[in-house]
């Protein structure tokens, strides 16, 4: 038996087709016909353009696409479901949206201090990895992942701190990016060490860990959730549409989100060494040339 027997529906997801293209339209009009609201508002590059749907993309992969179904069979898919929903869609999106667009949250009092505290580097990279390691402890994930209600409220708030953990590193504000390249460097670092433990668990655990994907008791009340109504699933295991064996793909789903995580914090560490050498290099061009020195002191006067 395929997955085919889910139908369409359960495969590609028609309620996540909407709200993508609900997003895009949000986009489009924001940086098209919305624009003259925001007094210091450019036109989007061609690079932000890009990056934000491609990141729609992203999302639609990891939440719209078969992949979403066959999270709920194999731990392997689910976990590089999870990198891309968190690592990869995030940072793209974020990339995607000008600076303009984010400075009228910063120009409100009360929220400018709320946010300038919730994108703290310590606290970000603390309680993103903490979350997503909790998420992983197998009762946990048990619990979490049998409750369509608690399910929904846990990935939203993990969602949001991986938005706030990319903030530091990423920060589309020149006015607010205060980290240095250094520091950052010992961000991405310190991000790849903090999410390693949960990594290890799984890979080097010898037996299943979550009976999600064991259990098939357990396993229907989870897919009763991402199958249409009137979908019998007596009779039926996750075994039945896993390619590997149950520890096999536990311990795959380990190494996919460590290799992504790598590959993606690689990527960004390169882009932020780059960055940091080109400033430092505009910084030694600007000391050997006392007439722009002078003249930026004076006009600072």
């Amino acid at each position: 038996m395929g997955v085919e027997y889910f139908g369409w529906r359960a495969l590609w997801n028609p309620e996540m087709i909407v709200v993508t293209l609900i997003l895009a339209v949000l986009y489009v009009e924001l940086i098209g016909p919305l624009r003259r609201f925001f007094p210091d508002s450019a036109p989007a590059t061609l690079k932000q353009k890009l990056f934000f749907f491609l990141g729609l993309l992203a999302l639609y992969a990891a939440k719209g696409s078969p992949m979403e179904i066959y999270s709920h069979f194999m731990f392997s898919v689910h976990m590089t479901q999870m990198a891309i929903f968190f690592l990869v869609m995030p940072p793209l999106l974020m990339l995607g949206i000008p600076a303009w667009a984010y400075r009228p949250l910063f120009r409100m009092p009360r929220l400018s201090k709320v946010l300038n505290f919730i994108t703290k580097p310590l606290l970000t990279v603390i309680i993103f990895n903490g979350l997503f390691s909790f998420y992983h402890m197998p009762m946990v994930f048990d619990k979490i992942m049998a409750n369509e209600f608690l399910h929904f409220s846990y990935v939203s708030v993990l969602l949001v701190t991986a938005f706030l953990m990319w903030w530091p590193l990423l920060c589309p504000l020149p006015e607010k990016d205060h980290m240095s390249g250094l520091a950052k460097l010992g961000y991405i670092f310190a991000d790849g060490i903090l999410i390693t433990p949960a990594c290890a668990l799984i890979i080097f655990a010898e037996t299943p860990l979550y009976q999600t994907y064991t259990d098939p008791a357990v396993w229907v009340q989870v897919m009763q959730f991402c199958v249409p109504a009137g979908i019998s699933l007596d009779g039926l295991t996750p075994q039945q549409f896993s390619w590997f064996d149950t520890v096999e793909d536990q311990q795959l789903g380990g190494i996919v989100m460590k290799i992504i995580q790598e590959i993606v914090y690689g990527t960004v560490l390169g882009v932020v060494i780059f960055a940091w050498m080109k400033k430092e290099r505009a910084n030694d061009q600007y000391d050997l040339n006392p007439s722009a020195k002078f003249l930026a002191m004076r006009n600072r006067g």
